[in-house]
């Protein structure tokens, strides 16, 4: 762990308030997370979920699981705090991670998320 260090990584897709699109786009989210950055699940220390209060069908973290991702990662969810003007049907990711001393990480906003943090997405 000497050349590691512990990093936070972001990420946000927009879903539909199904459970079968939570799940899907929830999945697809930490799969690019992991992915695009070569973590695996001993790299990931926890993965905190916030979803707006319109998603209602499904827990991100119970639907990360039911993808059969995450394993024994610690996952936790809460839900975003009401402000004017935000963007409703969005899972937000904080990832706590270790990650290479000097990483570039890349952070992932898939779906429509794009617009969250367009500095951060894909060009």
């Amino acid at each position: 762990m000497d050349s590691k260090r512990l990093y936070g990584l972001r990420g946000a897709v927009f879903c539909e308030n199904d459970a079968a699109d939570i799940e899907l786009r929830v999945a697809q989210l930490y799969d690019e997370l992991t992915t695009a950055n070569a973590l695996n699940d001993e790299d990931i220390v926890s993965f905190v979920f916030s979803v707006t209060p319109d998603l209602t069908a499904l827990n991100p973290a119970a639907a990360l699981r039911r993808s059969g991702r995450g394993g024994d990662l610690a996952l936790f969810s809460v839900q975003e705090s009401i402000a004017d003007g935000g963007f409703p049907r969005v899972v937000r990711a904080l990832v706590h991670c270790y990650a290479p001393i000097g990483a570039k990480l890349k952070h992932a906003y898939l779906n429509g998320a794009e617009a969250l943090r367009p500095d951060r997405s894909k060009k």
